[in-house]
């Protein structure tokens, strides 16, 4: 009867070695993997911050206007002016594609639980 208890409890100890150099990998491995994740987004942000400076480059006001002066008669650019602009209720918005004629009032039905 002893013997098959050691037997059992050096099962046991075999088991759970396995299961914790098992555990062990696995957890080394995410962390290999988390770090990759952060060095990833380390080089999306850097990224982003080079697009960010290169758009803030290419939209200085300076810029835009030089190249709007270069290119004034091709595009036919004209200032605005204050009777360019509308109000709200002047927008022609188009009729609606199919009409509903057979509408259904959802309101007054009761839920389904």
């Amino acid at each position: 009867m002893r013997s098959l208890l050691f037997a059992v409890t050096t099962l046991a100890v075999i088991g759970l070695a396995f299961w914790a150099y098992r555990e062990n990998y696995r957890t080394q491995e995410a962390l290999a993997r988390a770090e990759q994740l952060q060095a990833e987004i380390g080089e999306a942000r850097q990224r982003l911050r080079v697009l960010n400076a290169e758009w803030a480059y290419l939209n200085r006001p300076e810029r835009l206007m030089d190249l709007v002066e270069i290119n004034y008669d091709r595009l036919g650019l004209l200032p605005l002016q204050p009777h360019q602009f509308g109000r709200i209720d002047q927008v022609a918005y188009p009729a609606p594609v199919l009409p509903i004629t057979n509408s259904i009032d959802v309101s007054t039905m009761e839920q389904e639980p």
